[in-house]
């Protein structure tokens, strides 16, 4: 597995990257540039000799009757041949090709003049290959007039270029050292730069290395710049949600220990009295029976109870309609109701009452609800549920004929082990029910119904925000 590339070598790699390749494509475009200036002064040398040349030529006759005679000195020559790396060579000939004087084999030129010539002469400067070698070529077409005729001559001055190549390596190598440098003190720069910029980062991350294994507080860093804020700022909120969960972890613990200890000690208690013969056999089995129960059902309420926050952590939920929910958890706890011969009714919309949630948060609030309606309900009495949308909100509301609740333990209910009958209750199907509620976004609240004057039944309502994607 690759290692992930540093901040800095990212910083260092993103700035010095198209510098370099700045450099690179400035000292190719520098290069050739100074390559062409040395070009036109090595072929303004050249043309040079070429007029040398063609001033020592004489004429007689006239035209194509005219005979030409050359007289080359060594002065046109010595300016090439003085350093020893160069050699040139010359031919002077007629319009027709005819040598007059220099190198028969160097090929006579047949090529033509530039419509813009680089100087005031009929000049023109192609490369070739000489005695297998590359060589640099000028022609001049020099007028020759004297008393005794008039004539065209077609110099030719051919140089080799050990010369112009060593130039231009010179300039290409003093070009690069210049840019190497400049390259250098460009990284050096960046890497000063690079490494002030990211000391903040680097303490920040010492600062919450130094930190408690159990310390999850928010990141105090007043003097980060800007640009960190959003990175600390999610730190943060990951570390509140972290600190959230491990409290309600402990919490769980603490409460399962406080919680199960009760019916483990009183299930111990009675197998002992079934093994001392204090009580009947089947009397004996029946407490026993009964107490596993309510351990049992203790446990799963407080299994449902942690669930709720894992479920709130885990985002991955989906549409579902709120009336589909209630109306599978009804048909579960018919029995129930048929038991106590209530007038059960289920009021809901024609048309869907959409939620995002996870299908077992919207069972287990329904369930939790109308278990404790149907416990706390007289028998024979009416039972009502309703699911509608109302607003912008879902409203499941579960009206029982029960005696009510009172004002102080209203506000105590939703406590977790804050039941109403303590006999009856482990008092947590009511704080599941909040805690499904707050991780919906919702709001749940519970209400006497009166009439007369006095408490003719209890009002569970819950509202939860509908699916905006389904409105």
């Amino acid at each position: 597995m690759m290692r992930a590339t540093s901040l800095r070598a990212r910083l260092l790699m993103g700035i010095l990257g198209p510098i370099a390749v700045f450099i690179l494509i400035n000292s190719v475009s520098l290069y050739r540039q100074s390559l062409a200036a040395a070009t036109t002064a090595y072929d303004r040398t050249l043309l040079a000799s070429a007029k040398t040349i063609g001033e020592q030529l004489d004429v007689e006759g006239y035209d194509e009757a005219a005979t030409l005679r050359a007289i080359v000195p060594y002065s046109a020559l010595e300016a090439f041949e003085a350093d020893n790396q160069s050699r040139m060579y010359y031919r002077v000939s007629a319009l027709d090709g005819q040598l007059v004087s220099g190198f028969e084999e160097l090929p006579f030129w047949r090529g033509k003049l530039p419509n813009r010539p680089p100087y005031a002469a009929l000049v023109d400067f192609y490369d070739a290959e000489f005695r297998a070698m590359p060589v640099r070529v000028a022609v001049l077409l020099q007028p020759i007039a004297s008393g005794r005729g008039r004539a065209m001559a077609v110099v030719q001055v051919a140089e080799t270029l050990e010369l112009r190549e060593t130039l231009a390596r010179k300039l290409l190598v003093d070009m690069l050292w210049r840019q190497l440098v400049l390259m250098g003190v460009i990284a050096a720069v960046t890497v000063v730069v690079v490494q002030r910029a990211t000391r903040p980062v680097r303490a920040l991350g010492e600062a919450i290395q130094a930190r408690a294994a159990d310390d999850l507080s928010p990141i105090d860093a007043p003097d980060a710049p800007r640009e960190l804020r959003p990175l600390i700022d999610a730190t943060t909120q990951v570390m509140g949600r972290l600190q959230r969960l491990l409290d309600h972890q402990k919490r769980f613990v603490r409460d399962s220990a406080h919680q199960l200890r009760t019916p483990l000690a009183v299930l111990k208690a009675q197998v002992q009295s079934a093994r001392r013969g204090d009580v009947p056999p089947d009397q004996a089995l029946g407490e026993i029976s009964e107490t596993v129960e309510r351990a049992t059902a203790l446990a799963n309420q407080m299994l449902s109870l942690a669930k709720v926050e894992q479920l709130r952590q885990q985002p991955e939920s989906v549409t579902l309609d709120l009336a589909d929910a209630v109306r599978a958890v009804a048909l579960d706890l018919s029995p129930l109701v048929a038991d106590k011969a209530l007038d059960f009714e289920l009021s809901t919309d024609s048309a869907p009452v959409p939620v995002r949630a996870h299908l077992w948060m919207l069972q287990e609030l329904a369930r939790n609800l109308l278990h404790n309606a149907i416990k706390h309900s007289p028998r024979a009495a009416a039972l009502t549920v309703r699911v509608h949308a109302e607003g912008e909100l879902a409203l499941l509301q579960v009206s029982d004929q029960g005696r009510g609740i009172s004002d102080a333990l209203r506000q105590r209910l939703f406590a977790p082990f804050a039941a109403g009958d303590v006999g009856s209750g482990s008092g947590l199907g009511l704080a599941i029910c909040r805690e499904i509620v707050l991780a919906l976004g919702g709001t749940i609240a519970l209400d006497n119904r009166e009439a007369g004057g006095r408490t003719v039944g209890l009002d569970a309502v819950v509202r939860i925000p509908l699916a905006r994607d389904n409105r």
